[in-house]
């Protein structure tokens, strides 16, 4: 079994849809851009023209039909609460257990934590990510017992998704409600880069817990170590320990690869903005 060129299948894969994202925003932004003004000319031709004709009926004298009431202005209707944004990661992957300018939130509650594991399993987006991810290791022809052809496609793209629902609500829903522990990452978003980095990448080992205090991440290896024992009931033979912990040790290191995605999104994020200022 080559689970090994999974990884490299995964990184491409978060390198193309980075790259589909960004497309698709400046393509949107582009979109967005208002109509130039109307001419001098077409704004005086419009001032010009005469106002309509009023009806003779109305103005009539001696007519016997009243003239209606003016209708009462409508009040406007209360204004409903926008969602808030949906800040996607390169605006392709989904981003829903960050939190970013807040030092301590409410805990999530069961169904909290549940809901929005499950939001991003099943993103259309995520399932086209995997996809992706399945390609390329039909391409490379990762797990040569799957074969090629779309009965190999499925077969690849079964496993990971698999691996990746497992994952998440191993990591973010099952074991944070068992232990009481917090799934979300929350941005340090200011100092220096170096301790920025090591801090997000810390997140596999330190968490936080409902009550708020600092804690090991039992949530993530537990999480993982889930999926990977269970894969061993859907992954092709050999099933080893050694396999087992190197599909555990991947995921923990892909872990902290979203991490550091997650920390630095923001900043990469306003220099997109203010390139698109400065180019207006």
């Amino acid at each position: 079994m080559n689970r090994k060129a999974w990884p490299c299948g995964r990184v491409v894969a978060i390198t193309i849809f980075c790259g589909l994202g960004l497309s698709h925003r400046l393509l949107a932004q582009q979109a967005e851009q208002p109509p130039p003004p109307a001419s001098p000319q077409t704004q005086a031709k419009s001032t010009n023209n005469p106002p309509a004709a009023q009806s003779p009926s109305a103005s009539a004298p001696g007519s016997t039909t009243s003239q209606a009431p003016a209708a009462a202005p409508q009040s406007q209707p209360a204004a409903t609460p926008q969602r808030p944004k949906d800040d996607r990661i390169f605006f392709a992957l989904p981003n829903l257990l960050t939190v970013e300018n807040a030092s301590s939130l409410p805990p999530l509650t069961m169904g909290q934590k549940f809901k929005t594991v499950a939001e991003g399993c099943f993103d259309p987006v995520e399932i086209a990510f995997m996809g992706t991810q399945a390609g390329i290791g039909q391409a490379d022809n990762t797990n040569p017992t799957y074969r090629q052809g779309l009965s190999g496609y499925s077969k690849r793209f079964g496993t990971d998704y698999a691996d990746a629902i497992i994952g998440n609500f191993g990591t973010g829903a099952i074991f944070p409600t068992l232990l009481r522990q917090d799934p979300r990452y929350y941005q340090m978003g200011k100092g220096n880069v170096f301790h920025r980095m090591v801090y997000a990448a810390g997140r596999v080992l330190v968490t936080r817990g409902d009550s708020g205090k600092v804690q090991f991440n039992f949530s993530e290896f537990l999480g993982n170590g889930l999926a990977a024992g269970l894969s061993n009931a859907y992954h092709p033979a050999p099933h080893t320990i050694a396999s087992s912990a190197d599909v555990e040790g991947t995921q923990v290191l892909l872990d902290a690869l979203g991490y550091e995605l997650k920390e630095f999104w923001p900043d990469l994020h306003r220099l997109l903005k203010r390139a698109k200022h400065n180019n207006m």
